[in-house]
């Protein structure tokens, strides 16, 4: 396999084709968590049994994926700043292949959360270098576009993965599940290695060692501005995978939806997060990421909110619930792509350190939102609900803190 980086590319000589194959290539990379998320979601019970191990064990995997896909990511910004973006990419990729298989043989509860660590940390070089590439080639506004065009592919994910794992499950039991992903991840990676060219130059990278290239860390912490779009980024993703972790349990235990029938609910959540990710990128053309941000975010959390009402006090069962949900889900494809690309536009050759700790801070604060579910989890949709809520209006209100940040800059001296 060539590990060596391919002659740096740029955004205007691309034909259509070029461009499209690499929406798609990018795209895949950044469905890595989903489609490791969602795609075994409907076999928790199935493997809770088998395996002899309670079902918080199982939904505590996913928290393990987060977390070390929060670890992994820290990991591959700065080898991506300084070797390039594709050799750390292939190198992460082959891990995760191997994890992957190492899952789909698994014997106990706790060999199933390790795995997902190793797993997480081979997939989080697809979603540092997706990023990063993306940065690497177009400024803020074309950035957030390409992120929204990237979310049509990811978006596809939520949509098959668990209609495609609930089929598995009935076919090859759930290890078969993640065989499949191993062989997702070995397409990617051939994909990745034979098609998606270097977006980064060696007179761009930077010639700091990898030690001294972590301290830049530090500096994006202080950044306060990168910091709340960070923060915000990670609530958005604590109200998603609040939801992942609780939806097996709200939809299939408590309310009797079948496991294939599941995929379907699950599916029509993703359908409207790609379709509020097309109509960003026309909006794009009309307004600024940040007018469309400070819009977006209120409707999640007042959504969000009224969802943890409808989940404590039962009004309206399980149409308002379903209905709530696609709310604060379909929301997420206006927040994703103009957090992403406002947090990373101020950097260049520490975009990807920029775009690891980025992921870093969403995966911490998505995994703790997914693990207070399990944590909490008391045969109700309140868990669920509640962390939906409380991530929704936190990370409502790091996005007003930008922008009042940003108007009192603008204000003239009194």
């Amino acid at each position: 396999m060539e590990m060596t980086a391919a002659p740096a590319i740029h955004p205007e000589d691309m034909t259509r084709r070029q461009l499209a194959r690499l929406v798609l290539i990018l795209g895949a990379l950044t469905a890595f968590s989903s489609m490791s998320i969602d795609m075994y979601l409907p076999a928790f019970p199935q493997i809770a049994r088998d395996l002899a191990a309670p079902l918080g064990t199982v939904q505590l995997s996913i928290s393990a994926f987060l977390f070390g896909s929060a670890a992994g990511q820290l990991f591959y910004g700065p080898l991506a700043d300084r070797w390039g973006r594709r050799t750390p990419l292939l190198l992460g990729l082959t891990l995760y292949v191997a994890a992957a298989f190492g899952c789909a043989f698994v014997h106990t509860g706790e060999g199933l959360l390790f795995w997902r660590v190793v797993m997480a940390v081979g997939g989080g070089a697809g979603m540092v270098i997706s990023r990063a590439v993306v940065r690497d080639l177009y400024d803020t506004a074309e950035a957030a576009r390409m992120f929204s065009l990237l979310m049509l592919v990811m978006g596809a994910a939520p949509i098959l993965a668990p209609i495609v794992g609930g089929q598995l499950l009935l076919i090859t039991g759930w290890r078969g599940i993640f065989g499949f992903l191993a062989i997702f991840g070995l397409l990617s990676l051939a994909a990745a290695a034979m098609c998606l060219p270097e977006s980064l130059p060696a007179e761009r990278r930077s010639r700091r060692g990898v030690v001294e290239m972590a301290t830049i860390y530090a500096h994006l912490l202080h950044n306060h501005r990168y910091l709340r779009y960070a923060i915000a980024l990670g609530c958005v993703a604590g109200v998603n995978f609040s939801y992942i972790s609780g939806a097996p349990f709200v939809f299939i235990e408590l309310h009797g939806v079948s496991p294939q029938h599941f995929g379907l609910f699950f599916g029509a959540n993703a359908c409207g997060l790609i379709g509020a990710s097309q109509v960003n990128r026309r909006l794009l053309r009309r307004f600024s990421a940040q007018h469309i941000l400070g819009t977006a975010s209120t409707v999640n959390a007042v959504g969000a909110l009224l969802l943890a009402v409808a989940g404590y006090t039962g009004i309206g069962g399980f149409p308002v619930q379903v209905a709530l949900l696609f709310v604060c889900i379909c929301t997420s494809g206006f927040l994703y792509p103009n957090v992403t690309a406002l947090a990373m536009a101020p950097f260049d050759k520490a975009a990807g350190s920029a775009s690891a700790l980025l992921g870093t801070i969403q995966y911490t604060l998505g995994a703790t939102a997914g693990a207070l579910v399990g944590m909490f989890h008391n045969g109700t949709a309140v868990p669920m609900t509640a962390t939906m809520a409380l991530c929704g209006v936190l990370g409502w209100c790091a996005i007003v803190g930008v922008a009042r940040a940003s108007s009192a800059r603008r204000a003239p001296a009194q």
